[in-house]
């Protein structure tokens, strides 16, 4: 924390120093830290690990402080602390996403009773702005990945055109209108569990569909949108998010669809031939051969999604013919899910 000091109005102070997300920040005084430190029994000095690529130290302190430039209540603060924790694991290689070309966020999808107590959003509009919860958990990790990971434009990051996900990317399911379990139960979590799921991904790229009434005709256009020529999916193993609407995934259930059916159908459709992804995108025929595709064999089938377990399939958004597909990195991460403290 520091002083703004001789007059200097804070939100300026904050964007001198480099210390914003480009967004004003809550000025993070004393009071404010002790006020959001609240939020947690933890200890300010336990340590939650270090931010890579300049691996400065994130203490609950630290979490705390930029939850409150964020703009964060202090009942937000445990689902940062989580997610930031799930992200410094190994397999999610954010210290590979921090210095990338490419514009992938990593994503949160927060499942469990704390998400809402705490008014985390998974109805209408909840990929976008006008929800504090979300916005600002997403807002709280990213300015901890710029100011303690170093994770800047053009310095540490090589990213070339970035995303809007940058700037916040933390969602709920809609558990309401959702007709089947959430993502969390499907693997094996209790529904009175509180987990996060974190996953490398792009922003979302929407499906409009107001005329498909039956699951194949349906799930047979999100397959296409999942296979991109010019997504990494297609041609490495990556993590992808389809976020099917309410009534979406309503029309798959009244067909007798199940979650996993429908899990199942877009892992073995979803794809694209050889002769198809070699006119372009990033086809390159080293990349077949080490997903096991024969690049001689024009009409083998080469799938969007390399192992079950990187499709993640959730249910979110208000009533109306829409999903959204968010396709994933071809750096080498792997999404991590797990319980967290709400205490």
């Amino acid at each position: 924390m520091t002083d703004a000091g001789d007059g200097l109005d804070p939100f300026e102070f904050f964007f001198a120093k480099e210390w914003s997300d480009g967004l004003p920040v809550v000025t993070p005084t004393q009071e404010r830290l002790d006020w959001m430190l609240h939020g947690t029994s933890r200890d300010p000095t336990e340590v939650i690990g270090a931010v890579p690529p300049a691996m400065n130290v994130a203490t609950v302190r630290d979490v705390a402080l930029h939850a409150v430039m964020a703009g964060c209540l202090p009942e937000y603060l445990p689902v940062v602390l989580g997610g930031l924790a799930l992200m410094l694991r190994e397999p999610f290689n954010l210290n590979g996403v921090q210095g990338t070309m490419h514009g992938v966020a990593p994503l949160m999808i927060v499942n469990g009773p704390y998400a809402t107590r705490i008014g985390l959003h998974g109805g209408n509009g909840c990929l976008g702005p006008g929800f504090r919860a979300n916005a600002t958990i997403g807002r709280a990790i990213r300015l901890l990945l710029l100011n303690l990971g170093g994770g800047i434009p053009g310095l540490a990051s090589a990213t070339v055109l970035s995303s809007p996900l940058r700037y916040t990317a933390c969602w709920t399911e809609n558990i309401e209108r959702s007709p089947w379990e959430t993502l969390a139960v499907s693997r094996g979590y209790g529904v009175d569990e509180d987990v996060i799921t974190c996953a490398m991904v792009e922003a979302p790229r929407l499906c409009y569909d107001d005329v498909s009434q039956g699951p194949e005709r349906l799930l047979t256009g999100i397959a296409d949108s999942m296979a991109a020529m010019s997504s990494w999916n297609m041609h490495v193993r990556s993590d992808m998010v389809v976020v099917l609407g309410p009534e979406q995934a309503t029309i798959c259930a009244r067909a007798g669809w199940d979650r996993a059916r429908v899990h199942e159908w877009l892992v073995r459709q979803a794809g694209r031939t050889a002769g198809d992804l070699r006119r372009g995108g990033n086809w390159r025929d080293e990349r077949a051969r080490r997903i096991g595709v024969d690049p001689a064999c024009n009409d083998a089938f080469v799938p969007v999604i390399k192992d079950p377990q990187d499709l993640h399939l959730i249910v979110a958004g208000g009533w109306g013919p829409v999903s959204a597909v968010a396709h994933g990195w071809g750096g080498g991460s792997r999404a991590v899910h797990g319980r967290y403290r709400v205490d």
